[in-house]
């Protein structure tokens, strides 16, 4: 086998590090490239340490699969350029991490750290939530309606109704929660000229992310004292007052605890919730469909997950010489997850390009596998599930209204506007 064989074009290696080809849909015409001839190459693009591209669902479960095998915590878990990383050791002391919290640990840390707070997004205990998020939901719908029928579906209903689901779950009051929304489109979309904090940086591909993450740490630090002073049956009070191996976490550890949940919590069930709505927006004969029988909106949900699939890549690296697909990986090299090529694999999904309400079966894996699968899972699914029970009912038609626009990042993205014109039932 040649260099050539197992190397990335140069135009395609500068796409996957490309913030717009995340918004313009070009990524996807990158990824079935590769897919087809090099589904596990590596890239070279300008300003970057060389790093495997992962593009075949296949490929993506065995590395996955593999915890002791394929670390997140020694390198970078999102793409970095050479310069960004060197900024963020300078910065951190040598640590590739700004923050450190489960997504960027191994074991024996990292299933320590997930049991802290894992009884909270099972099955059985958030079951115990339906009641409320239901009612959360009906509002958002009722907002939706009262908009006279036409609205910009992200920015007045798919934002806002699972962030005050989980920041009601962690604790934090509703008046702040557009203060938790601003941080968090400052954080993943640190590279969109709309949505990032834009000031002068040494390095764009981590931008402003130091300043955002010392507001995080900030609101976290007092919402934290003010919970060990005064307990509370909430996430903050549980992630404030927790030890491992009988020791109170770091207080590092605690912040970045606290920010993974504030923001994973509901940014990517956002755009889930919204790429829904683009898709019947669409395809109106899935809203049809859908209509007649409620009992089909997990198949709708599922769908939207993996045509969404708002966490693109994963970074992962090599403790020991090993072999995928019959490719040598040598120890230390770093690998691209590239999960929403997985979502389209053509040996895995029949039409991957057409969104399907009732695929069946979907073995989507937007929410990765093995060790790192997500916490929330339950709970995204629930949510969306809830919020689409209670509005297709009252739906009877729902159509574009102008131009949908995605967000610009690499790591996390998602629809910033769609503006919808509908008509109620």
């Amino acid at each position: 086998m040649t260099a050539a064989d197992i190397t990335v074009p140069k135009d395609i290696a500068e796409t996957l590090v490309d913030a717009p080809s995340y918004a313009d849909n070009r990524i996807h015409d990158a990824y079935a490239w590769l897919r087809a001839n090099r589904p596990l190459a590596v890239a070279r693009p300008e300003g970057y340490d060389p790093f495997w591209v992962v593009t075949r669902h296949a490929d993506i479960l065995e590395i996955s699969r593999q915890n002791d095998l394929f670390h997140s915590g020694d390198r970078a878990t999102t793409i970095v350029s050479a310069e960004g990383d060197a900024r963020i050791r300078q910065m951190t002391g040598g640590s590739p991490h700004l923050v450190r919290s489960l997504v960027q640990m191994d074991a024996p840390d990292h299933p320590k750290y997930r049991v802290l707070t894992q009884a909270w997004f099972l099955p059985q205990n958030i079951r115990k939530l339906e009641a409320r998020i239901r009612e959360i939901a009906r509002a958002a719908v009722d907002r939706m309606l009262a908009t006279g029928g036409e609205c910009d579906f992200v920015r007045e209903i798919a934002l806002h109704y699972p962030l005050h689901v989980i920041m009601e779950i962690l604790g934090v009051p509703e008046s702040d929660e557009p203060r938790m929304l601003k941080l968090t489109q400052e954080l993943f979309g640190a590279a969109d000229p709309e949505l990032g904090r834009q000031e002068e940086q040494e390095s764009l591909d981590i931008a402003d992310l130091p300043g955002v993450l010392a507001d995080f740490f900030g609101y976290f630090a007092r919402l934290s004292a003010e919970r060990r002073e005064h307990p509370r049956d909430d996430l903050a009070t549980l992630i404030a007052n927790s030890q491992i191996d009988g020791r109170p976490i770091s207080e590092f550890e605690a912040m970045s605890y606290y920010v993974i949940v504030a923001t994973a919590g509901h940014d990517t069930t956002s755009s889930t919730t919204a790429g829904a709505m683009q898709a019947l927006c669409e395809n109106p004969d899935q809203l049809a469909w859908l209509k007649e029988d409620l009992g089909r909106v997990p198949g709708l949900i599922d769908e939207a997950i993996r045509w969404a699939t708002p966490v693109k890549t994963f970074m992962r690296s090599a403790t020991a010489d090993a072999e995928v697909a019959g490719q040598p990986i040598a120890k230390d090299d770093w690998l691209m997850l590239c999960y929403a090529s997985g979502n389209r694999d053509e040996s895995v999904f029949d039409e991957p390009f057409r969104f399907r309400a009732d695929r069946n079966p979907n073995k989507q894996l937007a929410f990765g596998y093995g060790a790192h699968l997500c916490l929330g899972q339950h709970l995204a699914k629930m949510e969306m599930r809830i919020l689409y029970e209670e509005l297709l009912p009252r739906l009877a038609s729902v159509e574009l209204n102008g131009t949908p626009r995605m967000s610009q990042a690499v790591f996390v993205n998602g629809l910033k506007s769609l503006p919808i014109r509908f008509e109620t039932a």
